[in-house]
């Protein structure tokens, strides 16, 4: 077998039951990024892309949820010798001056244990690599992991291995979800919902149009997950004070009051236990239930790691205002605003905004030019 490099993705443990819709997906994006592709295969509990550019396919597959991990691999047979040659090859030319390197093999062996291919390739690249100072470390102290996985007839010896986004396929719940996006805590939730494998329509809420360039920003880093080429977006101004937890509770309220008026069947809440009162969250669901839809709590159960979500959208200088902003302490359940509402919706923006390098500027301009 000729070796061949792949983009190998690992599917997470959750969308091993929607690999279909994880394949489809990675075609969409690829041909959205104009990555050109000769195909895309299961192989066991694997996807592989063979792709003409495997590092700019890996850069835009990893934009997808429902991946643990991602790598470029070298592909041979699934068998002892052939794997421990290639680990040799591919560990003499990856490790610098003085690393400590872990071998893992993992996945089906035939034949043999992983644990024999571990230890064998291990002693030939100290062999290889004496005069470079690189030498074996554990499984907590090391600077290179070099992954192997088996499946049935190969082996797949990474050359460059990425953490995953988590999740679950997009579009793979087959429901198409309302939610808005008016300020950090929204624009998670947002990501959540598509996480967990919701098919999404975006409405953009503000106060004030200084806060549009922000959102803008926001924006611009969630809708590459939709793996659409043209997303439709709305904006709607609702002219409520921004300043104080009450005005904030209002503005959320009122926010839920135009969710209600459009015809999606869920609803997703940016409401968390962490934050919010439970008293405002079932007010809000409330709400939701007599109008007989279904909410949506992407956020329920997120807690510290709401943080670590908003860095992967992008907020890492919105940090200290997502601190602040979730130490709400209020009981209060104020109402909408009637008359806001109704004149956010007759003013409302649609505009559609093509993928591509510029997304900021026009989004901006075409709520410029609307």
């Amino acid at each position: 077998m000729d070796e061949i490099s792949y983009v190998v993705v690992f599917p997470t443990i959750f969308s091993k039951n929607k690999i279909p819709y994880l394949i489809s997906n990675i075609k969409k994006i690829l041909k959205i990024k104009n990555q050109q592709f000769k195909s895309v295969k299961r192989d066991g509990d694997v996807i592989l892309v063979d792709a003409n550019d495997p590092v700019f396919a890996l850069s835009a597959i990893n934009l997808l949820f429902g991946i643990e991990k991602i790598a470029i691999a070298r592909q041979v047979k699934n068998d002892f010798q052939s794997i421990v040659s290639e680990i040799t090859s591919i560990g003499g030319n990856l490790l610098l001056k003085g690393e400590k390197f872990l071998v893992k093999v993992e996945g089906i062996s035939k034949g043999f244990v992983t644990k024999d291919v571990e230890i064998a390739a291990t002693s030939n690249i100290i062999e290889k690599k004496m005069s470079s100072g690189a030498h074996p470390g554990t499984d907590e102290n090391f600077d290179k992991l070099l992954y192997t996985y088996l499946t049935k007839s190969s082996a797949y010896v990474c050359i460059f291995l990425d953490k995953g986004k988590g999740g679950i396929p997009y579009q793979s719940q087959n429901q198409k979800t309302i939610c808005a996006i008016f300020d950090e805590i929204s624009a998670v939730s947002c990501y959540e919902t598509i996480k967990q494998g919701h098919d999404v329509d975006i409405l953009v809420c503000y106060r004030q149009k200084s806060e549009l360039m922000n959102l803008a920003k926001i924006i611009n880093q969630i809708i590459p997950r939709l793996v659409q080429d043209k997303i439709k977006l709305e904006f709607l101004q609702l002219k409520i004070n921004p300043n104080g937890t009450k005005n904030y509770l209002i503005f959320i309220n009122s926010i839920l009051e135009i969710l209600l008026r459009y015809p999606n069947s869920h609803v997703s809440l940016a409401l968390s236990p962490l934050i919010f009162s439970l008293e405002f969250i079932d007010n809000s669901l409330k709400k939701v239930f007599e109008k007989k839809k279904i909410p949506i709590l992407p956020l329920a159960g997120v807690d510290s790691s709401l943080f670590d979500e908003a860095k992967e959208i992008g907020l890492e200088r919105n940090i200290k205002k997502l601190e602040k902003m979730v130490t709400i302490a209020t009981n209060e359940i104020p109402s909408f605003l009637k008359k806001e509402v109704e004149f956010a919706l007759k003013t409302k923006k649609t505009i559609t905004v093509h993928l591509g390098p510029n997304n900021v500027h026009d989004i901006l301009d075409s709520l410029e030019n609307h």
